[in-house]
């Protein structure tokens, strides 16, 4: 649970940016369990003004063995080749965790230059794939992991983050297609670092087929491409879902993707804007993410969340779902037309239930206890009205709105 830099502020978010964000997650939710502060995308383009996703500015702010840096004119406590350790501190004394993203490979620059590898006998060409770029970013080369040059250079990135107080690294290009190789030489280079940091692959689809695989080395992985605040996305998120569900479990999720709610887009995808989706969606978007579960990773700037937003990602009750200490993933047991149940097994044996109404009008949505296979009767409770509904018997009816949902949990 947290909040990163990308749905706002694209690849150009600046110190003062995350320190505010940071403050506010102190103040307003570090209590509900809020505590990861992610900075995001190209943090060491001293150009980056506006969303570049092709990595076209200037040279990269970088240290003498090619190792990228945070641009000082954007993060001014790295000077001096401080890095990100200043910025880490300050995150760490508001009793909160810092993390970066940052691509997958070995940037080409440093290829061009021929950097010589921290601690290693080998330089930056021995390193890097060339064969391997990724498609959309023009910043990296891939990294050749059948040398030893590869492995050399992911430790020593990993050495300087450690170094920094990173607790968190988002690693981009890993997932689609699947970098099966890397992965596994970046979870090593994590494990000799020396410092636990949470490891999140990135962009999705990831392939269901390496399940096994990205669960053991990954705590996190993406499911989708970017998600944005449209219906057409979150309705595609169900069936995404569908095909992970009953994968995951304790440190190792399923990631649906940040939650685009509040103002998002000031230098990002699609233009500053107070999220697109209505508040019904929004309830179907939180319902389904603590269903499943996933990650809950804000993408909004949390200063300009209003009233609305800061009451439905404090709702105790939801956010319990989510995080509850089974670690069970969710699963659908029944679809009929655009309807839908979920169901989770949470602590305490009760039950987590969400009703889905993925149509264009109001419907009603039956529960049955002979589909959810339950033999006793449990009281029912409306999560996001917070109130009790009776017993499920056989079977109680609500009325689900449209893109809406109805969040229930069945205790005794």
């Amino acid at each position: 649970m947290g909040w990163n830099s990308y749905d706002a502020f694209g690849s150009s978010v600046t110190e003062d940016e995350v320190i505010a964000n940071a403050d506010y997650l102190k103040a307003h939710l570090a209590q509900f369990g809020y505590r990861y502060v992610i900075v995001d995308f190209r943090w060491a383009d001293p150009t980056a003004a506006n969303y570049d996703p092709n990595g076209i500015g200037g040279p990269l702010a970088s240290d003498e063995f090619g190792r990228l840096l945070p641009a000082t004119n954007r993060f001014p406590s790295s000077v001096d080749g401080r890095g990100f350790k200043p910025l880490a501190d300050k995150i760490h004394t508001m009793g909160l965790k810092f993390g970066i993203h940052v691509m997958r490979g070995i940037p080409r620059q440093a290829v061009a230059n021929n950097s010589p590898i921290e601690h290693s006998q080998f330089k930056a060409a021995d390193a890097a794939n060339v064969k391997s770029p990724c498609s959309w970013c023009k910043d990296m080369w891939g990294v050749d992991t059948t040398k030893q040059a590869g492995q050399d250079y992911y430790d020593s990135i990993f050495r300087l983050y450690a170094s920094w107080g990173v607790d968190f690294v988002k690693v981009d290009d890993l997932s689609q297609p699947y970098h099966r190789e890397e992965i596994e030489a970046i979870r090593r280079a994590i494990d000799k670092s020396g410092r636990p940091m949470v490891l999140s692959t990135s962009p999705g689809e990831t392939p269901v087929s390496e399940s096994i695989h990205v669960s053991v080395h990954a705590n996190m992985w993406r499911i989708s491409k970017d998600f944005w605040d449209d219906w057409a996305s979150l309705n595609h998120a169900f069936d995404l879902a569908a095909k992970w569900q009953g994968i995951g479990g304790s440190g190792h999720w399923p990631d649906s993707d940040m939650i685009p709610f509040g103002r998002i887009g000031i230098r990002s995808v699609g233009g500053s804007r107070m999220t697109r989706f209505s508040q019904d969606e929004q309830v179907t978007l939180l319902s389904l993410w603590s269903l499943l579960p996933s990650p809950l990773m804000l993408g909004g700037n949390q200063p300009d969340n209003d009233v609305w937003t800061l009451s439905i990602i404090t709702n105790e009750e939801a956010l319990a779902i989510n995080q509850d200490p089974l670690g069970q993933p969710g699963r659908r047991v029944f679809q009929s037309r655009k309807t839908e149940v979920w169901i989770r097994d949470i602590k305490n044996n009760e039950k987590a239930v969400g009703l889905f109404n993925r149509g264009e009008s109001e419907v009603p949505i039956t529960l049955r206890a002979s589909d959810i296979n339950l033999h006793d009767i449990f009281k029912v409770r409306d999560v996001w009205a917070r109130k009790d509904l009776g017993l499920l018997d056989k079977e109680i009816t609500l009325p689900v709105p449209k893109h809406g949902s109805i969040l229930l949990k069945l205790y005794q």
